[in-house]
């Protein structure tokens, strides 16, 4: 298990020691969704967004606005965190495509999109932050809650195996 248990919600918010937060700011003041794993410098979320689960969120926890104003060390860590939940979603979730986006315009604050794109999605093949093409029928998307339930149990045993011994 890391740092931060697995369902608990930090009470800084962050889900991280020694974090930096700024006021104001949506992912320094709240979790952001539900807390899947957390070690000293990051948390991974379940993102609260219904027509997408799967949808996971990696966010730093202290408030850095842009990437490159973290240290080498940081970077590789947080990119290693990006690329093993990719690849959990992806086994999980079965997409056909997985979208990857660290924007931060609404909320600059170092964190990175991992969401699970099908064909038949309401905005697919535009960004979900697009205007709806399609409605999506609710049995499609209970389908896809049910596999989003193996995410947890998945993340944490992908997560907890990596060598990030310095960030722990």
């Amino acid at each position: 298990m890391t740092d931060g248990a697995i369902g608990q919600q930090a009470s800084s918010g962050s889900g991280n020691t020694g974090s930096s937060a700024v006021a104001g700011c949506a992912l320094c003041e709240e979790t952001g969704g539900e807390l899947l794993w957390s070690d000293r410098w990051l948390r991974v979320i379940a993102a609260q967004e219904p027509d997408y689960p799967g949808f996971c969120r990696v966010v730093w926890g202290a408030h850095v606005a842009e990437f490159s104003d973290l240290d080498a060390a940081q970077q590789r860590h947080l990119m290693q965190v990006v690329a093993t939940v990719e690849r959990v979603v992806r086994r999980v979730m079965t997409p056909q495509k997985i979208n990857l986006a660290s924007l931060g315009n609404q909320v600059p604050h170092v964190h990175w999109h991992v969401i699970p794109r099908y064909a038949d999605d309401a905005h697919f093949p535009a960004p979900i932050w697009a205007t709806e093409r399609r409605a999506v029928e609710p049995v499609v998307i209970a389908k896809r809650v049910v596999q989003a339930e193996g995410l947890r149990l998945a993340l944490v045993e992908a997560l907890d195996t990596l060598d990030t011994a310095s960030s722990r």
